[in-house]
């Protein structure tokens, strides 16, 4: 008890030397909050849009393959993805998810149409040839089938952004069988939930040019388990208005029921995936295993690094500065801290001799000063959470603006001229193929992304920053405990009395 009463007396008696060296640990506390809540909120900005952008694979069309195989044949085809192996691919054990989708076109005696008076649409899709046309199109196109409804499976986004919603009672389509359809759909066609429909679609099989396709009938039986609410446009994207693209007419089903239809070379229903990796570390792997699995050496597996560097680069720029400045900072504080505890030693040499000469051990005297220390840093610590934590943001809003200005004007520098690539979107509903994206030279640049670059973070002192700041405080009262243990075991009391006198 005497040790810690007169440490607080020692702190009252010598105020100027206790306020350097509090002023000196306030400005590392300060700085050290700081550019740690920079350092973890860039942390986890950076990990989280990681995980979004570099888990999300993508397999695209390798330009330059196709170009060479097209100066081949004269013809440019579009690379397709079967089914079955897309299928086969979500079954890998380097996915985290796999969101796996499929669509086709139909047909039915039993549901009304909604503006079925301006007829069906659809058909199968043709290659390109030479001069951006169908290739070996005949002079007269035969008539192609006409479809009522577009079959859906798993593609449930404008319910998830609220476009549309389920009515009372309703469900999406959970069991083989079961289907889900608009309100307005079920009320034009006269029936109630629960009733029983028969929808028509087809696999379309290729007889090397339009006119000789094969059609083959698929029929499924289906229970109307629920309806739907809609505030989508009826026609979207300026699209030809007739049944088929009325999107009332969208008949939701079980994902099985249309992908178990799928076979080998044939067309008519569309199955799409998106891959998920457990970590973006994993693409080599997973892409190494698509390739066993089948995947044609014209695919690239890639994910959106692009997009993930326009974004990230600024945040990743700001995180290497804040992380520099914190190193910098401890390094000179506890030099500084160091130099301040040995004077004060020095200073305090004919007080430690009195208080050894009456009895008191070497680590007592040692405990009574590091107690002064830590009651100095224990203040400072408080006072410098506040005090950091409101300075972080404007701190942050600051290196952030110069790091987007000059990753802006490095990016300026480097783009090239007007030549350069967009994305086509290939697949549909008369496929068989994946989500195929496909470069173009047609505008734009090569490699630019879309995506816009983080232009504001908001910082906040979390529970990890407060841990790292009590552990950076307890070391600097260590190091000054250390350097006054260090010089108190090298005074003799005598010695120390004597040069006194």
């Amino acid at each position: 008890m005497y040790i810690i009463q007169n440490a607080m007396q020692n702190l009252m008696r010598n105020k100027g030397r206790n306020l350097m060296m509090a002023a000196i640990i306030f400005v590392v506390i300060v700085s050290s909050v700081v550019a740690l809540m920079i350092y973890n909120t860039a942390d986890g900005v950076i990990n989280d849009y990681k995980s979004r952008f570099g888990s999300e694979v993508s397999l695209t069309p390798n330009m330059e393959k196709l170009m060479e195989a097209a100066q081949n044949t004269g013809v440019l085809q579009r690379p397709t993805i079967p089914a079955e192996q897309l299928i086969a691919f979500a079954d890998s054990d380097y996915l985290l998810s796999a969101n796996l989708t499929a669509s086709g076109k139909g047909w039915s005696d039993d549901l009304k149409a909604i503006d079925e008076d301006r007829g069906g649409g659809g058909g199968p899709m043709l290659a390109v040839g030479p001069g951006g046309g169908p290739a070996n199109m005949p002079d007269e196109m035969p008539e192609m089938r006409q479809y009522f409804f577009r079959l859906m499976s798993n593609q449930f986004d404008d319910f998830e952004n609220g476009n549309r919603e389920l009515t009372e009672g309703s469900s999406f389509p959970q069991n083989s069988g079961e289907c889900l359809i608009s309100q307005e759909l079920l009320e034009n066609s006269g029936l109630k939930i629960g009733d029983s429909i028969t929808m028509y679609s087809d696999l379309i099989e290729p007889g090397g040019g339009p006119g000789n396709e094969t059609y083959h009938d698929i029929v499924f039986k289906l229970k109307i388990v629920g309806t739907y609410l809609d505030l989508t446009d009826e026609y979207a994207n300026n699209m030809m208005e007739n049944a088929f693209s009325n999107r009332r007419n969208e008949v939701f089903m079980y994902f099985n029921d249309l992908a178990s239809e799928v076979q080998e070379g044939m067309l008519g229903i569309d199955v799409n995936a998106t891959f998920y990796l457990k970590s973006p570390d994993l693409l080599d792997a997973f892409a190494a295993e698509l390739k066993t699995k089948g995947l044609e050496d014209a695919f690239d597996v890639t994910t959106d690094e692009a997009s993930y560097q326009a974004i990230v680069k600024p945040v990743e720029a700001m995180k290497g500065i804040s992380l520099t400045f914190v190193i910098i900072v401890l390094v000179f504080g506890a030099i500084i801290i160091a130099l301040l505890s040995s004077l004060a030693v020095r200073e305090r040499k004919y007080e430690i001799g009195v208080l050894r000469a009456m009895g008191m051990k070497k680590g007592k005297v040692a405990l009574g000063l590091w107690t002064e220390t830590i009651t100095v840093t224990a203040l400072c610590l408080v006072l410098g959470l506040v005090i950091g934590g409101l300075a972080a943001q404007p701190v942050t809003n600051i290196l952030l603006d110069q790091q987007v200005q000059a990753a802006e004007e490095a990016q300026s520098a480097a783009m090239p001229g007007p030549a350069g690539a967009v994305t086509m979107q290939g697949g549909g509903p008369q496929g068989s193929s994946g989500p195929v994206m496909i470069g173009m030279p047609i505008g734009g640049f090569i490699g630019q992304s879309s995506a816009e670059t983080i232009t504001s973070i908001d910082v906040s002192i979390g529970l990890d920053t407060i841990l790292q700041i009590i552990v950076i405080a307890l070391l600097l009262t260590s190091i000054a405990g250390l350097i006054a243990t260090r010089q108190i075991t090298k005074y003799e009391p005598m010695k120390i009395l004597m040069e006194r006198n």
